[in-house]
């Protein structure tokens, strides 16, 4: 060891300044890697514990973990946390029993701690206040959205409502965290929110993200198609379904991409209401009935009696006496009277037909459809096969069947569908493979250099301190020779420093130290 290290000192003085400086600084550059490795290694494997925090919750949760001193680290802008992985389930027990993260808002643990003494107006306050925590949790979790704010109106609860149309409304504000939020996450944030509020109807909320773009508007149900936007959206839903619905009809038959349908709808957009009232004078029925009938009789007989002042005597005797001359007595006539009176009412009422018929705008009038369907492919001849007539017929048949067309206003049935056969501009499969199999190499080249890219970065380091050290020219270093030999001095000078074998002997002998220096100048006179 000794010795290897005298000859390392020996060499050391023998090099130039540039090789010295080149030679530390190589060296000291592959130090510093293996000490950069060496603490790579060591570092702990940090895992994530909470994403997409709050500045709230995200500053609870770094202080509960500098409380406990467990390293840490946050990025994001202070949304992320990493812990040690080996402490991440342990570390989000302990947080949920504390009640950490909170998340946005507060949520219905507000109702955990009794209070007492509260209006019925704070109350319902707390409740909508949780309400509206709930529903944020829960849109922040949609895939696509960093954060969200729901805010819930309701009407005030009175005892006489003045205004019966007064109904609930909710708004949605969303941070999103990519470029666009799908439609399809809009509407279920829709429904979600007009699900949880009583009376709240999905049209009813807006959502908004965080550039100002209502997401809602193209959303909203319009019953009666008053607005131009509502009326295309409509009559795009319609064509899209018949034109799906077509293509999964024709692609078990012609095969997978071999089918393009576009189908055209008319759609009624006016709303209409008609009234019609028709009479039937020929069928006429009884409707009232009515019978009265009067009849009356009367009669009267009367017989004669005494005239002149004995009759208005009191004396029975004489009044006897006076009826028994018959020259005093007169006889009076006897009257009979007999009445029959009948009376009849009918009233008579005329058929009649009403008929109130009202038409909501939105009926499809009309429907044609286009539809191009791919060639069969090339026969051995090198020739398309193509479809016969009776095969293209039938396809139109079966889309005609599946529109549910009908000939209207003179107009065939086979007119409203275009149906052609065609060949269609594709790559061939040679090429589709080809370029599958491209990308798949070159996914496969980067999955690999991505794993040994540190390996290739420290040869690369290698490499260059390489190429330096070669670059460098060698110095001559001047040649000490003893001053006890002077014959091999005055022989080497002879012979104009060139070196034979005696002479590299005998110098050897002389000084061991300037083995290095005679080895250099030899080689490099042998080279000349």
């Amino acid at each position: 060891m000794k010795n290897f290290l005298s000859s390392l000192g020996a060499l050391w003085k023998e090099l130039g300044l540039n090789q010295r400086v080149s030679l530390s600084l190589a060296a000291l550059t592959v130090l510093a890697s293996l000490v950069a490795l060496t603490l790579w290694s060591r570092r702990p494997d940090m895992q994530l514990l909470y994403g997409r925090l709050s500045e709230k919750d995200a500053a609870v949760i770094v202080s509960q973990l500098q409380a406990q001193g467990i390293e840490h680290k946050v990025s994001a802008g202070g949304g992320t946390v990493y812990v040690p992985s080996d402490q991440v389930y342990r570390l989000r027990m302990e947080l949920a029993s504390k009640g950490i993260p909170s998340g946005d808002g507060v949520g219905f643990e507000i109702f955990d701690k009794g209070q007492f003494g509260l209006s019925d107006f704070v109350q319902r306050t707390n409740y909508l206040r949780a309400l509206q925590g709930e529903l944020a949790r829960t849109i922040s979790q949609l895939q696509g959205v960093r954060s969200a704010r729901v805010m819930i109106v309701q009407p005030e609860n009175r005892l006489l409502l003045t205004d019966q149309n007064i109904k609930p409304t909710a708004s949605v504000f969303v941070e999103l965290a990519s470029s666009r939020l799908e439609v399809d996450a809009v509407n279920s944030i829709r429904h979600l929110v007009a699900n949880a509020v009583q009376g709240l109807q999905p049209d009813q909320v807006a959502v908004v993200d965080h550039r100002g773009h209502v997401l809602s508007e193209e959303l909203r149900q319009d019953p009666t198609l008053g607005t131009a936007s509502s009326q295309m959206r409509y009559r795009q839903q319609v064509e899209d379904y018949f034109a799906k619905k077509i293509e999964s009809m024709l692609i078990p038959v012609v095969g997978n991409n071999n089918a393009i349908v576009r189908v055209s709808a008319e759609i009624e957009t006016e709303a209409t209401t008609l009234m019609q009232e028709k009479y039937d004078t020929e069928g006429q029925v009884v409707r009232s009935q009515t019978i009265s009938e009067d009849i009356s009789n009367s009669s009267e007989a009367k017989t004669g009696g005494a005239v002149g002042v004995s009759a208005n005597l009191p004396d029975k005797n004489a009044g006897a006496a006076a009826a028994a001359t018959p020259a005093a007595t007169e006889q009076r006539p006897s009257s009979v009277t007999e009445s029959n009176r009948k009376n009849r009412t009918t009233s008579y009422e005329i058929g009649r037909v009403v008929t109130n018929v009202s038409r909501l705008p939105g009926t499809v009038k009309n429907l044609t459809a286009s539809v191009f369907i791919a060639e069969r492919g090339v026969g051995a001849d090198g020739k398309p096969l193509k479809r016969t007539a009776e095969e293209i017929q039938a396809l139109r048949q079966i889309v005609i069947n599946a529109l549910g067309l009908r000939a209207d206003n003179g107009r065939s049935v086979d007119s409203l569908v275009s149906l052609q056969e065609t060949a269609f501009q594709t790559e061939p499969i040679n090429q589709q493979i080809e370029k599958i199999q491209s990308e798949t190499r070159v996914q496969g080249w980067i999955e690999t250099a991505s794993r040994y890219i540190a390996i290739g970065v420290a040869s690369i380091v290698l490499l260059v301190f390489w190429r330096m050290l070669k670059k460098q020219k060698i110095e001559p270093v001047p040649m000490e020779l003893l001053a006890e030999a002077p014959d091999a001095t005055k022989r080497a000078l002879s012979t104009n420093g060139m070196l034979s074998p005696e002479l590299l002997n005998e110098l050897i002998r002389q000084k061991p130290a300037n083995i290095g220096t005679a080895l250099r100048d030899w080689v490099a006179v042998k080279k000349n």
